[in-house]
């Protein structure tokens, strides 16, 4: 009987509430953890889009300036980082074959983009933008002449690995490809989207708009609900493991 009292003593002494102790501290440390690092991240990711929404912010600053600043000359090297959608007035020569580029317009409903090839008043030779032909106008002649042209240059980004290559026989493009129709109308790989044309052509210009997808408000309210959501579980986690040492 003293035995017993002296085992159920030990038992109960310091040594074993410290141990018990011991035990009950680190089952706290992994969902602690857990929780710091997992909002650590997603915070991270918020914080991330915020700054992503500030460049793309500025990003579409810029580009509407240059489409609402005042034309100006055709550039002598244009490039994409300073020139895309910039305004300018160009004349010249529009002559030579056509190539059409899939799409539609309302409510004209299906038809093509007109590309065609312009020899410029100081001799390059650019391609143009004309604008937008009813699919039952695809091969209504459309005669060559000196024309005046305000627009926008720009580098379409309409191509990835599931775009079709051109029907060559039919005439038809999926995309317009700046480096392949420079290739097939013998130009530089420079396009200029019309606005208007001096004097007008059988086409409807289809003038330059701003399609750039701007999400990153949403993303970052996202990422930060998303953390709210994991530091509220890992409380709960947390009162669950109290409750269950009570």
């Amino acid at each position: 009987m003293q035995a017993e009292r002296q085992v159920i003593a030990r038992a109960s002494g310091p040594r074993f509430l410290l141990e018990v102790e011991s035990v009950s501290a680190r089952a706290y440390i992994f969902p602690i953890l857990l929780g710091v690092i997992g909002a650590a991240i997603l915070c991270a990711l918020g914080v991330w889009q915020l700054q992503r929404l500030e460049w793309k912010e500025a990003k579409l600053a810029e580009i509407q300036a240059r489409l609402t600043t005042a034309d100006v000359a055709l550039p002598l090297s244009p490039t994409f980082e300073v020139d895309n959608y910039r305004g300018v007035e160009v004349g010249g020569e529009i002559s030579g074959p056509e190539l059409h580029v899939l799409t539609s317009l309302k409510p004209d409903g299906p038809g093509f983009r007109v590309i065609r090839r312009m020899e410029t008043l100081d001799g390059r030779n650019i391609l143009v933008d004309t604008g937008f032909v009813p699919e039952v106008h695809k091969n209504s002649e459309r005669l060559p002449g000196a024309f005046l042209i305000q627009g926008n240059l720009i580098w379409p980004d309409e191509t990835d690995g599931f775009t079709p290559e051109p029907n060559l026989d039919l005439n038809i493009w999926f995309a317009r490809d700046v480096e392949k129709m420079a290739e097939a109308l013998e130009t530089e790989p420079l396009m200029v989207s019309a606005r208007s044309l001096v004097p007008q052509m059988k086409t409807t210009p289809m003038p330059v708009t701003v399609n750039i997808a701007n999400d990153h408000l949403e993303y970052a309210i996202t990422w930060f609900s998303l953390m709210g959501v994991w530091i509220m579980m890992t409380l709960f986690l947390l009162w669950r493991i109290k409750r269950a040492d009570a």
